[in-house]
């Protein structure tokens, strides 16, 4: 059973950085795409940025391009989201999510597991 756990989140100043770690379990994953989503109050889920874990391709969305990094440690079975330049607008549960499939997409509904999310939370 795939099982994914996020750590890391917390409360960072504006012009701040965190790193979200996400831990993966239950499968080998080389075939698969693994994302990161975030969903603030009264919002619906967004994409952020995804990686194929075999290469390490990336997709990132416009709104995050530049300022959050997404990597994956092979040894460890855990994929990262380095945010840096935080603003406000960044506050929201962040989600991890992997995709049995080696297409980066940043479409939700084609994601097959997801994790428990970690809340950010960016002061101005």
């Amino acid at each position: 059973q795939v099982q994914l756990v996020e750590s890391g989140g917390g409360l960072v100043q504006a012009g701040g950085s965190l790193r979200l770690s996400c831990a993966a379990s239950g499968r080998t994953f080389s075939s698969y795409v693994m994302g990161w989503f975030r969903q603030a109050p009264g919002k619906e889920r967004e994409f952020v940025g995804a990686i194929r874990w075999s290469g390490g391709s990336t997709k990132y969305a416009d709104s995050v391009k530049g300022r959050f990094t997404v990597s994956r440690d092979n040894a460890k079975n855990t994929v990262y989201l380095q945010m840096n330049s935080l603003k406000p607008e960044d506050t929201a549960v962040y989600y991890c999510a992997a995709r049995r499939s080696t297409l980066l997409i940043g479409e939700s509904r084609w994601y097959d597991y997801w994790g428990q999310g970690t809340q950010v939370t960016v002061s101005s």
